[in-house]
């Protein structure tokens, strides 16, 4: 058994917000179908790199999920996606905020021929408000939402988070509400609409920002690699490679004088608390920034992890993959997929005693499974959907 089986998704996202919701949903076990439109399908199965003509992109958060082929602006379309809506319990989309009421498929349209159905939509800016219409992608929210103006070094460049962060982040606040609408349901019959964005999830993010700006007044700004609260804590060069240090109150930071060889600086009234620290950040990152530079990243591991502080390597992909504790919880997953054949994607993030999350079949061709789908909701293989059927 798991948590989610007997609930069916139709899961209309595309690129990586939508379909990210929807595989949280699917390694739950959720029946999910992923409708997509005709000729090239999600547009994410465009983008390279490729594996054997298959996106890896695309691979990577579209497992466990069945696939069927619907021209949602034609009549045929529109009657089976209709009769699909009227038993479903969940439809999740990306669209903008305009889109589905357009092709006379909105919430209003599905909550009344279907008053349990939990619809989840996934926009730039929710679906209220003066730009509730307009696009947004990862990196215009990382922008707008401020999350770009606080990367990177102060005075420098603002950069854009080394991952589509504002996407992933919007998927998962998208699963979290609609498990939070399937709860309720339980106790009023009634679906509702789950209603979340780009934006909304990045100022999340900025939680202890927005409140210190209340506080104080000041804007907050890039740090670099620092923090604007705690000293020190961020990166640091060895002779290898980098480190990440965080000593984050004032037991920590003696630990850490300790191992660097620096125990004088712990008792220098200088820097004996995080407040003093805080005062002459530049100060004391140049006394040990000269000596982090003096072993390598695995002995400053070694040193730290002895001391109990925390002192992390600053890994590259491979390194990760590599470290035995991935392998311990299980997160990288490996199967065979039809065309690209062996593919490796994250494992399960959340794991469960009684249900566990299990990867049920790999990501689906384009159209893969609209034959099988047409069948279960009534329809003649022939039915004119507008693509093509069933490949396998």
């Amino acid at each position: 058994m798991q948590a989610l089986e007997g609930i069916k998704v139709l899961d209309l996202g595309r690129a990586l917000a939508g379909p990210m919701c929807g595989l949280m949903l699917a390694d739950l076990g959720a029946d999910v179908i992923k409708i997509e439109p005709p000729g090239l399908g999600d547009d994410s199965r465009e983008w390279p790199p490729m594996m054997n003509g298959e996106s890896s992109y695309f691979l990577s958060v579209n497992r466990n999920k069945r696939s069927i082929v619907l021209d949602l602006a034609s009549p045929e379309g529109k009657e089976v996606f209709l009769r699909m809506a009227e038993t479903a319990d969940v439809v999740v989309e990306n669209y903008r905020a305009d889109v589905m009421e357009r092709l006379g498929l909105g919430y209003d349209v599905l909550r009344h021929l279907n008053p349990r159905l939990i619809y989840c939509a996934l926009t730039g800016f929710g679906r209220t408000g003066p730009r509730r219409t307009m696009p947004a992608t990862d990196v215009y929210a990382q922008a707008f939402a401020g999350i770009m103006g606080l990367t990177g070094e102060p005075g420098g460049v603002p950069l854009r988070v080394g991952v589509s962060l504002c996407d992933l982040t919007t998927g998962l606040f998208g699963a979290y509400g609609v498990l939070a609408a399937l709860q309720a349901r339980h106790a009023t019959g009634q679906g509702q609409l789950v209603d979340t964005s780009l934006m909304e999830g990045q100022m999340a993010y900025l939680s202890y920002l927005i409140t210190g700006f209340q506080a104080t007044g000041k804007v907050p700004q890039a740090q670099g690699r620092g923090h604007p609260s705690i000293v020190p804590y961020g990166a640091f060069r060895c002779r290898d490679g980098w480190v990440a240090l965080a000593t984050f109150n004032d037991r920590l930071w003696r630990r850490a004088a300790q191992g660097l060889g620096l125990a004088e600086l712990a008792q220098d009234p200088r820097f004996d608390t995080n407040p003093k620290r805080l005062e002459r950040r530049d100060e004391l990152l140049a006394i040990l920034d000269a000596r982090f530079l003096t072993k390598t990243v695995d002995e400053w591991v070694a040193i730290m992890e002895a001391l109990d502080v925390p002192l992390a390597p600053v890994n590259t992909l491979d390194r990760l993959l590599a470290d035995p504790q991935v392998a311990a919880r299980e997160m990288v997953q490996t199967f065979m997929h039809p065309t690209a054949g062996e593919v490796s994607v994250f494992g399960f993030p959340v794991k469960f005693s009684e249900t566990p999350c299990t990867l049920r079949h790999p990501p689906p061709i384009l159209g893969q499974h609209t034959r099988e789908v047409l069948r279960e909701y009534g329809f003649d293989d022939a039915y004119p959907v507008g693509g093509p059927r069933d490949i396998g």
